[in-house]
């Protein structure tokens, strides 16, 4: 502000700078211009609005710790900041509380009334679980961040053991690192194929061999393939065990529980084949050998592993168990109505099927999810009526709860590929910001952040966490830190 403007700001104590119930404030939020009235700020008195009242008495430093600019001639008080927001957040002086409108960013919106010292406790509960979803995904796109961060960064203080178990271990989980790590997640994900295939052929009594004893048995050489491909698993489990930073997240974690589940039945069997017969006889040793490699479809679900749709699907399905019940509670009741229906009306034929109630249930459950085998079917009129009216009825409470569960499916899907995407735009800021802070440059590659020091302790300046702090919301940008550049970090969100 010039010389001019500052000699005519109000002098404490004149008539100007008096604050109560009468007193008119006009505020400029980003060029849109409002009039508001004391009686209407006072309120609340601890925001920043009502502060306005009493700061002409205090003067030019009080003036402009509260806003941007100020205009005397005019007592208009100018902010740089998102009219479309204030919009909103003025809205406590007139209802008693805040709605957040579609389309402005949740975390902003929150910058935005901490700005104007508007608690969040007016915030409406609809739009506070819109913010805590948002808050969510932040973190989510943090810890991701950080994981590539531990990934990329060398701590030259740990031994060569540690270093050796973070080698290992990012190898082995994360195939996206180098492409020889991308090589073994391929081989891994194709003797899980190969080893379910032979599976099923050592089943095929064509290719079974006979025994000492005269029984059928698998072929040696799917027996030495399998026995390979275990060892493979064997191998890649003891390895990822070894490498893992937190054993016991690691054993309990249910993809590894899946993992146990189809390597064990292969020693046990092995065990009970060479030692059991001396334990028990021998037909209680074949017959829990063979229990035990019906086990070893567990290994199809290794897939899950290498396969993010399995894994969107897994998480779509979990999240909707409670259309699932529904659906199962739809499937309950029709199945004891109907076949209760169907046992009544088929008793007066001489050749019913229809012996009893339970009895009759498998007869609904196939008739109302359309399965239909024929082999218990209605032979009187009412009976057949019935039946059209369950399978009907089935199509109708099979497909209420589809929508709701694909709609799962599709918004987790989209919603991984948002993080992802937004993980990799800050690790792109991040090296931005790491490139001019560092060099003098405008940017630097992927090489350039590998070749980062480790993040010092106890040293002043922005570490890596702190910048992984600052650029947790993906409308950061780097090069504008400064309090005036906040409204192009505004618009930016948008």
């Amino acid at each position: 502000m010039d010389a001019a403007g500052e000699r005519s700001l109000p002098e404490p104590g004149s008539q100007d700078s008096r604050a109560g119930d009468d007193i008119e404030i006009v505020v400029n939020v980003g060029g849109v211009r409002q009039v508001l009235y004391g009686d209407l700020l006072s309120q609340y008195p601890e925001t920043r609005l009502a502060e306005l009242m009493g700061c002409l008495a205090g003067g030019y430093d009080t003036i402009f710790s509260l806003c941007d600019d100020y205009d005397p001639g005019k007592r208009e008080f100018y902010f740089d900041r998102d009219p479309d927001a204030f919009k909103c957040v003025i809205e406590v002086y007139y209802f008693g509380e805040v709605h957040m409108k579609k389309g402005i960013c949740p975390i902003c919106f929150k910058n935005e009334m901490d700005f104007w010292k508007v608690d969040l406790k007016f915030l409406d509960d609809c739009c506070k679980s819109h913010l805590s979803e948002k808050r969510e995904e932040l973190e989510e796109i943090a810890r991701r961040v950080q994981l590539i961060l531990d990934d990329l960064g060398v701590d030259s203080a740990e031994g060569r053991w540690r270093r050796c178990q973070k080698c290992v271990w990012k190898f082995l989980e994360k195939p996206e690192s180098s492409c020889p790590a991308r090589v073994v997640a391929v081989l891994s994900f194709l003797l899980i194929l190969i080893s379910s295939v032979v599976m099923c052929m050592g089943t095929i009594p064509e290719l079974q061999v006979l025994d000492a004893d005269g029984n059928r048995v698998e072929h040696p050489t799917l027996e030495n393939v399998e026995t390979a491909c275990i060892g493979w698993f064997t191998l890649e489990y003891l390895l990822r065990l070894f490498s893992s930073p937190n054993k016991l997240h690691f054993a309990l974690s249910f993809m590894n529980i899946v993992d146990v589940l189809a390597i064990l039945p292969f020693y046990v069997s092995l065990t009970l084949t060479h030692l059991g017969a001396r334990m028990m006889e021998l037909t209680n040793v074949q017959q829990a050998v063979q229990a035990l490699r019906i086990m070893r479809i567990a290994r199809i679900f290794k897939l899950a592993r290498h396969s993010s749709g399995l894994q969107t699907l897994t998480y779509a399905l979990k999240r909707s168990f409670k259309e699932l019940g529904l659906l199962l509670m739809y499937l309950a009741v029709g199945i004891f109505v109907f076949s209760a229906l169907g046992y009544t009306m088929e008793q007066s034929h001489p050749e019913t099927l229809f012996k009893s109630i339970p009895q009759s249930f498998w007869w609904a459950i196939i008739t109302m999810t359309t399965v239909g085998y024929g082999d218990i079917y209605p032979k009187t009129t009412l009976g057949k009526l019935n039946a059209a009216i369950s399978f009907l009825c089935g199509v109708i409470a099979i497909a209420l709860p589809i929508h709701p569960i694909i709609n799962n499916f599709v918004r987790y899907y989209n919603k991984q590929r948002v993080l992802e995407t937004a993980a990799k735009h800050e690790l792109e800021l991040m090296e931005l910001n790491s490139g001019s802070a560092g060099d003098g440059k405008v940017g630097c590659s992927r090489s350039d952040l590998d070749s980062l020091p480790p993040e010092p302790v106890g040293e002043e300046g922005p570490s890596w966490s702190s910048r992984l702090k600052i650029s947790h919301s993906d409308t950061f940008i780097p090069l504008l830190t400064e309090e005036k550049h906040h409204r192009t970090r505004l618009q930016s969100c948008k």
